[in-house]
C-alpha cells in the first residue's frame, strides 16, 4: 500500500441516486464498504468527511433567501445526516466506526477530539467527520483539509466525477487532457479549480498530497490507496 492513514472527502451528491429519487444509493453505499473492507483488511487508517449537498446547500439556501450563516448550520446538520447514512453501511458490512462532530450532539456522535479520533484509526475504526469545521463560510473541502491536517493523514483522497485533474472541463472540452501529477503551484497559476482555495492552502502548508480520482469506478479507491495509476496526484512537486 502506499499509504496508510487516509482522509476521503466524500460529496453529498456522490451519495444520491437521482434516477430513483434516492439521497443515499444503497447500491453506492455498499460499494463504498466493500472497498474500505479491502483497505482495512491490509492495515489502512480511513477517516471520512462527507458533503451535504444532497440535502442541503448553503450556499443555495441563500440564493432563495435562507440567511448565509442559517443556511450553512442547515448544511452542517445535513452532513450529520450522510455521516449515520455510511456509518450505517459500514457497520452492516461488520466494519467498526465512529462518528465524531463539530458542533455537540452526544446522542448520535462523539464530539471531535483530535487523540480521540486518532486512537479510533489506530485501533482500525473508520472515522466519519460530521458538521463541517462547526463554523459558517467555510466549506466541507476545508473541514476535509483541517481534519487531515490534524490526524496527520498521508493524503487527502478527494472522491470526483472524473477520473482525475484535467487542463479544462473534460465534459465540455473533448481536447481536455489529464494531469497524471502536478505541484500545488502549478495547480494554483493554471487556476485549476481542485478544492476551494482555503482547502487547497491549507494542504500545501501542511505538505499533503491530494488524490483527485473517480469515485464511481470499480475499486477507484483501491487503487490510489495501492499507489496505482489511477487519478491526479497534487504535490509540492
Amino acid at each position: 500500500m502506499k499509504y496508510k492513514r487516509i482522509l476521503l472527502k466524500i460529496s453529498g451528491e456522490a451519495l444520491q441516486n437521482k434516477e430513483l429519487g434516492l439521497n443515499h444509493d444503497p447500491v453506492l453505499l455498499k460499494k463504498i464498504a466493500a472497498e474500505f473492507k479491502q483497505m482495512l483488511d491490509v492495515g489502512a487508517e480511513i477517516a471520512v468527511v462527507v458533503g451535504g449537498g444532497n440535502i442541503f446547500r448553503g450556499l443555495a439556501g441563500a440564493d432563495k433567501g435562507t440567511d448565509r450563516t442559517t443556511g450553512d448550520y442547515m448544511g452542517m446538520l445535513a452532513t450529520v445526516i450522510n455521516s449515520l447514512a455510511i456509518q450505517n453501511a459500514l457497520e452492516s458490512e461488520g466494519i467498526q466506526t465512529r462518528v465524531m462532530t463539530a458542533i455537540s450532539m452526544p446522542a448520535i456522535a462523539e464530539p471531535f477530539i483530535r487523540r480521540k479520533a486518532i486512537r479510533h484509526l489506530e485501533k482500525g475504526r473508520v472515522v466519519i467527520f460530521g458538521a463541517g469545521t462547526g463554523n459558517p463560510y467555510f466549506t466541507t473541502d476545508s473541514a476535509a483539509a483541517l481534519r487531515a491536517s490534524e490526524i496527520e493523514a498521508d493524503v487527502l483522497m478527494k472522491a470526483t466525477k472524473v477520473d482525475g485533474i484535467y487542463t479544462a472541463d473534460p465534459v465540455k472540452d473533448p481536447t481536455a487532457t489529464r494531469f497524471e501529477q502536478i505541484s500545488y503551484q502549478d495547480a494554483l497559476s493554471k487556476q485549476l479549480k481542485i478544492m476551494d482555495a482555503a482547502a487547497f492552502s491549507l494542504c500545501m502548508e501542511n505538505d499533503i498530497p491530494i488524490v483527485v480520482f473517480d469515485f464511481f469506478k470499480e475499486n477507484g479507491m483501491v487503487e490510489v490507496f495501492a499507489g496505482k495509476d489511477s487519478g491526479t496526484l497534487v504535490t509540492h512537486g
